[in-house]
């Protein structure tokens, strides 16, 4: 770049000095801000390991249906669904967080709220899911949509999911937006990239 401004710059008049000077500074910029953004809005590259990325990964999420067992107690057993503001309602318990917990945590803390109300000494507490949130596919495959997420998929596994690429795809990259993250990561392909529940899968059209 800096070549090409003194090639640029070297017998011109100031005044033609000064804008070719500006349109090198402009073209650099554009070319820097290539990598940031594109039109899924912020979009950074994965140096970890793709089945790392996630942090919610393992953790309970919004949306999710969960099956609690209390041994010897029906009245609190049952199936019960994550609200938006990430909590549940559970008899004699009450109202407790559960979104961003673990099933072994979210377990110790209603064991505890349970001891705390003097309604069981040692309550016997266990948490399963019982209905993942969906994961969604976008942009160049045959059928994007919304779709049920089950244990061990991959982005390979998604995009067949959604029918498989179209013509217009770009196989060398993917871009995957986390559940509760706000930009899109892009990952090269074909690494094995995990996908986990309520992830944003969108593949680029190529353009050449």
């Amino acid at each position: 770049m800096k070549h090409m401004a003194d090639s640029i710059c070297r017998g011109a008049p100031s005044w033609r000095r000064f804008v070719a000077l500006l349109f090198v500074i402009l073209l650099g910029a554009s070319v820097a801000g290539c990598d940031s953004m594109s039109i899924f809005g912020s979009v950074s590259r994965s140096g970890a390991h793709p089945n790392m990325a996630a942090g919610s990964a393992g953790r309970l999420q919004a949306g999710e249906k969960i099956k609690i067992f209390v041994v010897g107690e029906d009245k609190i057993s049952g199936d019960y669904e994550i609200d938006p503001e990430g909590s549940i309602s559970v008899p004699v318990a009450g109202t407790l967080r559960a979104a961003g917990l673990t099933k072994s945590e979210l377990e110790q803390r209603l064991a505890q709220k349970l001891r705390s109300a003097q309604y069981l000494r040692d309550p016997m507490v266990t948490v399963d899911i019982s209905a993942f949130r969906p994961f969604y596919v976008l942009g160049e495959v045959e059928k994007p949509g919304e779709y049920a997420y089950h244990a061990g998929l991959s982005v390979v596994s998604a995009v067949a999911v959604a029918g498989g690429y179209t013509y217009r795809a770009n196989k060398s990259y993917v871009l995957v937006q986390r559940a509760g993250e706000h930009e899109f990561t892009e990952y090269s392909l074909p690494l094995n990239v995990q996908i986990y529940p309520g992830d944003v899968i969108s593949v680029p059209e190529r353009y050449f």
